[in-house]
């Protein structure tokens, strides 16, 4: 390459220098300026790692032959365009490919099980789980008042809760879903705290996830 930068000064001192005349002038620039197309020509390599701002792997890029030498071919980022490694690069890819394809499958995955538990949520927080119990019939007959609260003659605890979400609602649910620190023992209507993602976005004036539980008499 040091021969053309000595052709590209020596033609820029015989174009300053010499007073030409125009048409001759004519003639020595373009073979100016190609003398600076063959020093900057870039190189067709092909990349073995997906490189920010240049391309993917298996892709063929234009770079500068100082960076592929410097920079790009020793640490065996990119190989130059042959047939010998394009065919190489290629049979790595299809080793590789499957790889790719699954991660991309997993990741799918993942977000249609994000729309089934926001789906599943919004089931719970709309719907109202309906449980007949008798009542406690000692406890009803000894009552001071007829305001006072009629209590069950077995209470609801969390896994009964949860079958009948299954069975009524359509829904799975674990105990742990469920933030009641005691069992319910009474009639009424109830709104039992839910444990749900962080990734399930509530509803707008919400801050948590609720089921309505209405226990009455059989």
């Amino acid at each position: 390459m040091a021969y053309i930068q000595y052709g590209r000064h020596a033609l820029r001192q015989i174009i300053k220098e010499t007073n030409v005349q125009q048409s001759h002038d004519r003639l020595m620039q373009p073979l100016f300026y190609a003398c600076q197309g063959i020093r900057y020509r870039k190189l067709d390599v092909i990349l073995t790692t997906s490189i920010e701002k240049l391309g993917k792997a298996g892709e063929t890029v234009k770079v500068a032959p100082g960076y592929f030498r410097n920079h790009l071919m020793p640490k065996l980022l990119a190989v130059p365009n042959i047939d010998k490694f394009a065919y190489l690069i290629k049979e790595q890819r299809k080793i590789y490919q499957p790889k790719e394809e699954e991660v991309q499958v997993v990741t799918k995955n993942v977000e249609d099980k994000s729309k089934i538990y926001e789906k599943a949520a919004y089931r719970l927080l709309n719907g109202r789980l309906v449980l007949r119990r008798s009542i406690n019939v000692e406890k009803f007959r000894a009552r001071s008042t007829k305001d006072d609260p009629i209590e069950l003659r077995s209470p609801v605890t969390k896994d009964e809760i949860v079958a009948e979400v299954a069975r009524q609602l359509c829904v799975q649910i674990d105990p742990e879903n469920l933030h009641l620190p005691t069992p319910l023992e009474t009639f009424g209507l109830f709104d039992v705290q839910l444990r749900m993602p962080k990734s399930i976005p509530l509803p707008e004036g919400r801050y948590n996830w609720t089921l309505k539980v209405k226990i009455r008499g059989k």
